[in-house]
């Protein structure tokens, strides 16, 4: 069975010139650009040639089906799909992301398969109800701004009317450019019957922090491989700068209200105050400044805000501390500020019975696998409100994310895909 999982290699490596990035390093595949839409066609290639059958939801997201044989079915095809063991990730990239973070889930999802199918012609597998992969579209939420769009949607945890209207950089809308892509407005958001479709989703993703890559865990014989136990609660604000636009060579100091002035010093308090508080991230990413010129004073700047911790009333103060901090430095400058909330997801558990399941089979490959919490957010977590959700991790030596420098072993991807498979085998 190697063999067969080993394709996880030849699948990442098929995709390894799609959405590189010359100026970032890395790669850029934010969701329907020609980049992650070359990914989503290879989805659906790749699944067609394991005799899947492939379907594009109301809001965007990939089906392809391993449906019992009809002679197993006791309902209707249609019926038969309820409750079904699901897996994958996504394709959509942060600007210059890694190259695992979402592709390595899908692929080995695909290997898995591979690696089922031929359990099964073996007669070594009898498999109780059907198998989907699924393709999340936004999961990064680098177009829009909303993490995981497309699992919200799905779920009902963010008002339509509001992504909808999302825009890109570039002014265009979540609507429009969904219309763009042959979905209609008007169908997108909660989907009950699709939901009822996931009896159970087990997600498999890159490790993105430093788990499973100390030197410990590096040695002979560590672990490769990790059981998702928690996902940090989390959310993105955005702070908004109003100053007053000029020119920079004819406004003196003391007579400039300036916008750029207010947000460095709350750059530099979102990290002062984050530090105080065991377990808390604060990160500043992204600032855009408008309008944007070398030689003018900036009129309004915008500065969007990522804050986790474990528990949700710390995150809560914590940004609320930054905000109090961001008006201080405002008022100073004179100048106003506002605060928008743009997505929040609470402190999430995966399912303990799934967890248990999902530990009993990985360590048939993986014999020291542990249970592993992440401050990363997935569609796992976002699914997790309404249907039993579970996470298997693959080891990241770098212990980067994120980033080009993001890595996978081809062997511990291997592995991966050995313990995805062991797993959903339990499961069907």
């Amino acid at each position: 069975m190697t063999e067969t999982a080993s394709a996880v290699t030849s699948l990442m490596a098929a995709i390894a010139d799609v959405g590189t990035d010359p100026r970032r390093g890395g790669y850029s595949r934010p969701v329907w650009s020609p980049a992650e839409k070359d990914l989503r066609g290879w989805f659906l290639q790749e699944a067609h040639s394991r005799g899947l059958d492939t379907e594009e939801d109301r809001n965007g997201i990939l089906w392809a089906w391993w449906d019992l044989p009809a002679g197993r079915r006791v309902t209707s095809l249609e019926a038969s799909r309820q409750g079904a063991l699901v897996t994958g990730s996504h394709l959509d990239s942060v600007p210059g992301g890694g190259a695992y973070d979402g592709p390595l889930g899908v692929a080995s999802a695909l290997a898995a398969v591979d690696v089922l199918q031929a359990r099964e012609a073996a007669g070594a597998l009898d498999r109780r109800r059907p198998l989907a992969v699924a393709v999340f579209p936004e999961e990064e939420g680098s177009r829009f701004g909303v993490a995981c769009l497309g699992s919200r949607l799905l779920a009902g945890t963010i008002p339509v009317e509001r992504a909808l209207g999302l825009r890109d950089a570039a002014g265009i809308t979540f609507a429009e450019a969904a219309r763009a892509e042959g979905l209609d407005p008007a169908h997108i958001g909660p989907d009950p019957a699709a939901l009822a479709r996931i009896g159970q989703f087990v997600e498999l993703h890159v490790e993105q922090g430093r788990g499973l890559n100390t030197d410990e865990h590096l040695s002979a014989g560590a672990p490769a491989i990790a059981v998702g136990s928690t996902i940090l609660g989390h959310g993105r604000w955005r702070i908004s700068f109003h100053g007053q636009g000029n020119h920079a060579g004819t406004t003196l100091m003391s007579d400039r209200c300036d916008p750029m002035v207010a947000a460095a010093e709350t750059v530099i308090d979102v990290r002062r105050l984050a530090r105080v508080q065991p377990e808390a991230r604060a990160t500043v990413g992204r600032v855009e400044p408008v309008p944007g010129g070398t030689n003018v004073i900036a009129s309004r700047l915008d500065l969007w805000l990522d804050v986790r911790h474990p528990e949700d009333e710390v995150t809560a103060a914590l940004v609320e501390d930054i905000w109090r901090h961001a008006q201080q430095a405002a008022l100073s400058e004179g100048c106003t500020a506002e605060l928008t909330e743009e997505s929040l997801s609470g402190t999430v558990h995966f399912d303990p019975q799934l967890a248990a399941s999902l530990t009993e089979a990985v360590r048939r490959t993986a014999p020291a696998a542990p249970l592993l919490p992440t401050g990363a957010g997935h569609d796992a977590g976002v699914l997790a409100a309404k249907v039993p959700t579970g996470m298997i991790y693959v080891r990241n030596p770098s212990g980067v994310s994120h980033a080009p420098e993001e890595h996978v072993e081809d062997g511990d991807a291997v592995l991966g895909v050995h313990a995805l498979a062991d797993a959903l085998e339990d499961l069907l």
